[in-house]
């Protein structure tokens, strides 16, 4: 199994960025996808998850109503739209994997993991 998440890179605050992972090696349609970030020096934090046909979707508390999360399984990747930007958004970025109807918010829930993409966003 593996997960390939892209898209990070440098943005000024306010600004968007949208992530993908990309997963091959599994039936991307049975899985839930999750996405998690880790900021240096501290805990790897969920940010959202979505089911595997789209109808179960949670978001942390830090960036509801500013993320969304969503999923093409004709194209096996999920995706992490990132608006309204904010310095504390400043993480390394891990996309996760777990068989469906398995979901959860802790990094412990999830089987595979992706390498991680680097989201900095400027004051």
């Amino acid at each position: 199994v593996q997960l390939q998440a892209s898209g990070g890179g440098l943005v000024q605050a306010g600004g968007s960025l949208r992530l993908s992972c990309a997963a091959s090696g599994l039936t991307f349609s049975t899985y839930t996808i999750g996405w998690f970030r880790q900021a240096p020096g501290k805990e790897r934090d969920f940010v959202a998850y979505i089911s595997s046909t789209g109808t179960g979707i949670a978001y942390g508390d830090s960036v509801k109503g500013r993320f969304t999360i969503s999923r093409s399984n004709a194209k096996n990747t999920a995706y992490l739209q990132m608006n309204t930007l904010k310095p504390e958004d400043t993480a390394v970025y891990y996309c996760a994997a777990v068989y469906d109807p398995n979901r959860g918010t802790k990094t412990r829930d999830y089987n595979y993991w992706g390498q991680g993409t680097l989201v900095t966003v400027s004051s």
